[in-house]
């Protein structure tokens, strides 16, 4: 079996797995939520639109509940550091998601015209907030989070909700929003026709191409200027977990370290700027390629941030040494394996019950369907 080692590096990926997931499944609906009034012109559109994700939504949000999940039961240090330090922000993305089944169930309850506008907003800000909210938490935590701990593992987080909005993070939540409207775009490109099909295939492409940019500015910043965070004392990679055993230095450039040791890992930011290259070039000849390209992007930006922060999974720029990392935060050797176990016999389930959905719910969404049976569709 495993040792405890071992536990905390699967942990790591599984949770890896489970974000990627996330902006896999659930940001192409946050796109869709986001380009509703953009490729939708009219009301009977943009009904089309919200079809293409209404029956898929709630079982691709699944993914945010296991992401959440995981990080309390395997990493309850970052647990409780990322729901303290970015309460309000959390606050944000609940409220936003919140209006998302109220939306869909809601919307075509009454035919008035100003009661679709309302909704279709309310849709609009349930796929804006979380898409830009959670690329800012990334560019905090890439830069470092002001937080301590005393000699009992008390916490003390020092900043505030407006210092989450610098300019670096607010730069990653353009990369993370622009990102998902493209994956969004593609989705579109491959689930409707005609003119909603037509917008979309534009709005893919002039999106990927600003997510391409804006990573590009995001990785020179990171390799040039942000200050980043390296150990400096050798760990026990099977000791118990306590933030206050180790030394950790910080400077700029650090972040691109392991990219320098396991050249390997430059797989990550190539696969983002190719997914994005090909969601371009094939949106509208290949969109079902185009949507493998940007849910490639959406891959290889996650894969880039982790590979750039390990083994930290918190860095605190108030006490550099107290940064939490996977070998000081985990949960104990027992619940790591037990929950590995359930995992292993959970995880596959899962997947198998999505690709038969989607397999079920493939082929376009048209407004004469809609139409046709007016009853069976949100």
């Amino acid at each position: 079996m495993f040792d405890y080692e071992s536990l905390r590096l699967i942990w790591w990926a599984l949770l890896g797995t489970l974000l990627i997931g996330f902006a896999v499944m659930d940001g192409f609906d946050l796109g869709v939520a986001m380009l509703l009034p953009i490729v939708g012109r009219t009301a009977e559109q943009r009904r089309v639109v919200i079809n293409t994700i209404g029956p898929v939504w709630e079982g691709n949000q699944v993914w945010l509940v296991l992401g959440a999940g995981a990080i309390f039961a395997a990493w309850p240090a970052l647990y409780a550091m990322a729901f303290s330090s970015f309460y309000l922000a959390m606050l944000l993305v609940l409220l936003a998601l919140i209006l998302r089944p109220v939306g869909f169930t809601f919307r075509s309850k009454i035919d008035d015209p100003r009661w679709h506008a309302a909704w279709d907003c309310a849709l609009f800000v349930s796929g804006l907030v979380p898409a830009l909210v959670f690329g800012v938490a990334f560019g905090n935590v890439l830069e470092g989070v002001p937080f301590n701990y005393d000699a009992d593992l008390r916490l003390t987080y020092s900043g505030d909700f407006w210092s989450l909005l610098n300019p670096f993070a607010l730069l990653c939540g353009l990369v993370s929003m622009t990102m998902l409207l493209a994956h969004g775009g593609s989705y579109l490109a491959v689930k409707t026709q005609g003119a909603i099909a037509a917008r979309a295939v534009h709005v893919t492409r002039i999106s990927a191409a600003l997510m391409t940019v804006l990573f590009a500015i995001a990785g020179y910043w990171v390799a040039t200027h942000l200050v980043g965070y390296e150990l400096s004392s050798t760990m026990a990679h099977d000791g118990p977990s306590n933030p206050l055993t180790k030394s950790v230095d910080t400077a700029a450039r650090i972040w691109t370290n392991n990219y320098d040791r396991h050249p390997w890992m430059l797989l990550a930011p190539i696969s983002a700027f190719a997914g994005a290259l090909s969601a371009i070039l094939f949106v509208q000849s290949k969109p079902m390629l185009s949507f493998c390209g940007t849910a490639l992007t959406c891959i290889g930006v996650i894969l880039t941030a982790g590979f750039s922060l390990f083994p930290f999974l918190m860095p605190s720029s108030l006490s550099p040494d107290m940064s939490l990392t996977i070998w000081d935060s985990s949960s104990s050797e027992t619940t790591l394996r037990m929950m590995l176990i359930v995992t292993a016999v959970l995880l596959p389930i899962v997947l198998l019950y999505t690709l038969w959905v989607y397999r079920v719910l493939r082929g376009p969404v048209t407004q004469d369907a809609i139409e046709k049976n007016p009853l069976g569709f949100y």
